[in-house]
């Protein structure tokens, strides 16, 4: 495999860039602020190229026997476990995430792989009751060209989910990591590649712009995981192009507390949901509600358990300064109207871009923190005086992406089973779920399955096959050939020869 450590150069800056510029995607080490490398951006006639050579590859792929697809997919997999630690000090590099964890999600990516390669091969149609003479039958096509558009905070785990279901059910794709790790995207690139035939699987790196070409190039399927306001330009250009569009988008994902819990253990089911990978994932925990009985107690073990986390230096860097900036942003908004930083909530002196573990109190449903998305160590805490007022301030909102419910009380858990408008109900724990769970997100949260067995379906067309026997033919040699063939008997000649 080629090096995927060496370094482009930028002329060093003591501020942030822009992401994108002339000369390219210029990153910064998250934790000292210093420039890692350049890399270039696709130029309009490669993204184009990409595609025309995607579509040119995409007829020998999807007659490829499942099979082999699937086999292909198993040489991927073991390619990138040989790749795993230099992926990961890659991840670490670009993105501030710790190796041990990207080394989770690359594990993560490589057990998807592995998962489609055998799931692939068993995707099939259904079998139709019509009249018995005939056959009635569904049938699982490739949708052709694939465009992958894939987040920077899991980049692996997220990718390897969509380029296997892509694959494995026979189309083609080309893969645009997020811009706020183009290398690592590029490495990963480098090492799926060769597993496939020429053209089958292609990384373009880039930003918007990049992006928004690839989402109005004429693909057949566009999968996109990243922020709400670009899922939504992808899906209208979807309209336009007529492409098949799977987005999995922003949330702002509640956590509600009921009275009949342990408020220490479920400040830790907090703090995990809020500070995790420093708050940088899609179904992190964004705003909590705790019933008044225990708020007291629930607080100062949440607060309890964000100092620690800040005091034993475990909270990792923010992506770069551009998200620190927006989420410190979002904190002084809300203690601009009266909510209270009982830990966390300044920036801090030093180089990079880490942001504390921070719990706020007395927050409103007025306040950003607690209607936008924020992608950061917040943990926002609004006191609520039953669980019925609970619940409706989580149902609120425009996202619906998951939600967690602490309860001890049936009753309540299957109220807010039912009630919650969001895709993922998590009871009693934060972070969990059986294998092979796919959920449709709701609202500005994005449209279909982006990961488990139903991403195959999403990435399939559906023809429906019914052949029927011709009538028989009286006499003649055409009759003789129909019948040395077996077929052309009808339901009277049955009868005549019983």
């Amino acid at each position: 495999m080629p090096s995927i450590a060496t370094d482009t150069t930028a002329p060093d800056s003591t501020s942030q860039p822009e992401l994108t510029d002339k000369t390219g995607i210029t990153i910064r080490n998250p934790r000292t602020g210093d420039v890692l490398w350049t890399v270039p951006e696709a130029e309009p006639a490669a993204v184009t190229h990409a595609v025309d050579v995607a579509r040119s590859a995409a007829a020998d792929w999807a007659s490829t026997a499942p099979a082999e697809r699937g086999a292909a997919l198993r040489k991927a997999a073991k390619a990138l476990a040989a790749a795993a630690q230099e992926l990961a000090e890659l991840n670490f590099s670009e993105t501030g995430k710790p190796v041990e964890d990207s080394l989770g999600g690359i594990g993560a990516g490589i057990s998807t792989l592995e998962q489609y390669a055998e799931l692939g091969p068993v995707h099939r149609g259904h079998s139709l009751r019509g009249n018995r003479l005939a056959a009635d039958y569904t049938v699982a096509e490739p949708r052709g060209v694939a465009v992958l558009l894939t987040p920077w905070n899991d980049p692996v785990a997220v990718a390897c989910g969509l380029i296997g279901a892509a694959l494995v059910t026979g189309n083609t794709a080309v893969h645009k990591p997020s811009e706020r790790c183009p290398r690592l995207g590029e490495a990963l690139g480098e090492v799926l590649a060769p597993a496939f035939p020429p053209g089958v699987f292609q990384t373009v790196s880039g930003g918007a712009a990049v992006g928004a070409l690839l989402a109005q190039s004429g693909a057949d399927v566009i999968a996109h995981v990243g922020s709400s306001a670009a899922g939504a330009r992808i899906a209208r250009a979807g309209v336009l192009t007529g492409a098949h569009v799977i987005r999995e988008n922003g949330g702002n994902d509640p956590l509600l507390v009921d009275r009949d819990v342990d408020p220490v253990w479920a400040a830790e089911q907090a703090a995990i949901g809020a500070f995790s990978n420093s708050g940088q994932i899609c179904v992190a925990v964004e705003r909590i509600y705790v019933h008044e009985d225990i708020a007291a107690e629930f607080c100062k073990a949440l607060e309890a358990e964000a100092a620690l986390r800040n005091n034993n230096g475990t909270v990792a860097p923010l992506v770069d300064l551009r998200m620190r900036d927006e989420v410190h942003a979002q904190v002084a908004d809300a203690l601009s109207q009266g909510a209270r930083a009982i830990e966390g909530g300044a920036l801090p002196d030093g180089p990079g871009s880490f942001y504390p573990a921070t719990v706020l109190l007395d927050c409103t449903d007025r306040m950003q923190i607690m209607t936008e998305e924020t992608f950061g160590p917040i943990a926002p805490v609004q006191v609520v005086k039953s669980f019925d007022d609970g619940l409706r301030l989580a149902c609120s909102g425009r996202y619906g992406l998951a939600a967690t419910v602490l309860s001890g009380n049936i009753a309540h858990i299957q109220q807010a089973v039912a009630a919650l408008p969001v895709g993922t109900v998590k009871v009693n724990e934060v972070f969990g779920g059986a294998p092979g769970g796919a959920a449709q997100p709701r609202g500005e949260s994005g449209a279909g399955f982006g990961y488990g067995p139903e991403l195959l379906d999403e990435f399939s067309r559906v023809k429906v096959v019914h052949i029927a026997a011709p009538p028989a033919v009286s006499g003649g040699p055409a009759a003789a050939g129909h019948e040395s063939a077996g077929i052309g008997a009808s339901a009277a000649d049955e009868r005549d020869q019983s």
